[in-house]
């Protein structure tokens, strides 16, 4: 077995049974495309990858088809590899991903010139309506070029997805290996939320007790972050609020920070629903009459005066609302009692409820609560309880 079989599937199933593509061109980003094409692999892709010929005097063919298992094209020969991959009605793959796609490949595919392998693989896939995604990248100063510039349009115009480039070092730079994968899983994948509105609001609250000093609780916004790209790999177009946080936000997902239960509450009376509303968040119950200045920290004992925040959950507004549950040390029965009154007062669609000591970092178990009490357990990592939410969500 080829070491590449291995990694098949070894981090999920989001592109099992699908074929892929993958343009190498001659920029020195070309060094990132083995990492790129076992990433691919690892969430179950078929990669065959085509390298033009100033790609092959960056990285050696060998590389990339140790990287893939398969034999790498280098030149067009008589199997007419763009036909038998991309030119078939019937058999053709899922997605042409060129990346790295240099200033000379865009403006080619752009015009319609076909004289590397890279470009004439575009111009199959573009001919038989195949997605094409280009990530670009070249020196600050090519980006930058009115020309390629409205080549990067025409492609765009032609349907062709192209990725933001990070301006860096003077460089126009690809993306990271991770958000390229998230977008090809997004656009090859199930894809079964294209057309949906996601939004989701995460994170925990931090009520100010003074300049200096927050109440706050230990929610860490994992699970949102689960939601919101799980959403996203399917297609959806996402959108992730988020207050007080402990994990990385994925770069790719469209973010508004909030930080106290009164900031959240204006965006919720300013947002238009969603199609579906995921409300994880830890909004606080109480906040506190906030000091003026720095409380003094010479004090034994300080007297605090709380006061209750509205329940912010009540006032979202989508055609499925999804409300969070969390308590501590309570019996299952109290658990679902609660979340079943949760979703009469908010007039959610469903809620899902845990306690605290069945989450820990990067597992969960949570319960599926129904409007009649009726419940399904999900239990395993927070990606795999966000699948499963979002599998409920799309039923209403």
């Amino acid at each position: 077995m080829h070491p590449a079989n291995a990694l098949k599937c070894s981090k999920s199933e989001k592109l099992k049974d699908r074929r892929i593509v993958l343009g190498v061109t001659g920029s020195i980003a070309a060094v990132e495309s083995v990492k790129l094409c076992r990433e691919l692999i690892r969430h179950g892709a078929e990669v065959h990858v085509v390298m033009s010929a100033d790609a092959q005097k960056i990285l050696h063919p060998y590389a990339l088809e140790f990287a893939s298992g398969r034999p790498v094209t280098t030149e067009i020969d008589g199997r007419v590899q763009h036909v038998a991959l991309c030119g078939s009605v019937t058999d053709r793959v899922d997605m042409l991903l060129i990346a790295p796609a240099t200033a000379n490949t865009i403006s080619k595919i752009a015009c319609g010139i076909d004289d590397t392998t890279v470009t004439t693989f575009a111009t199959t896939a573009l001919g038989t309506g195949i997605p094409v995604m280009v990530v670009p990248a070249m020196h600050g100063s090519m980006i930058r070029h009115k020309i390629v510039l409205r080549n990067i349009d025409c492609l765009k115009d032609l349907g062709v997805i192209v990725l933001d480039c990070s301006l860096d070092e003077a460089k126009a730079k690809m993306p990271s290996t991770d958000e390229i994968v998230a977008k090809t899983i997004s656009r090859a994948g199930r894809g079964d939320m294209r057309g949906v509105k996601v939004l989701v609001i995460a994170g925990s609250t931090e009520e100010p007790l003074d300049d200096i000093r927050v109440l706050t609780n230990r929610s860490s916004g994992e699970t949102g972050v689960e939601l919101a790209k799980a959403a996203y790999e399917r297609g959806a177009d996402v959108e992730l609020w988020m207050g007080r946080c402990g994990v990385a936000i994925p770069s790719y997902l469209t973010t508004k920070r909030f930080s106290t239960a009164v900031e959240l509450e204006g965006m919720i009376d300013d947002k238009a629903g969603a199609d579906i509303v995921l409300f994880p968040a830890a909004v606080s119950d109480y906040r506190p009459d906030r000091y003026n200045g720095k409380m003094p920290s010479t004090n034994d004992t300080v007297t605090l005066t709380l006061s209750k925040t509205p329940k912010l959950v009540d006032k979202v507004v989508g055609a499925t609302v999804v409300a969070f549950k969390a308590q501590s040390r309570a019996q299952e029965s109290q658990l679902v009692q609660e979340a079943v009154e949760l979703i009469e007062r908010a007039g959610c669609s469903f809620a899902v409820a845990n306690r605290m000591e069945d989450v820990e970092r990067g597992m969960t178990r949570a319960l599926i609560v129904e409007r009649d009490g009726s419940v399904e357990e999900v239990s395993g990592s927070k990606a795999a309880v966000a699948e499963k939410i979002l599998d409920r969500s799309l039923k209403g």
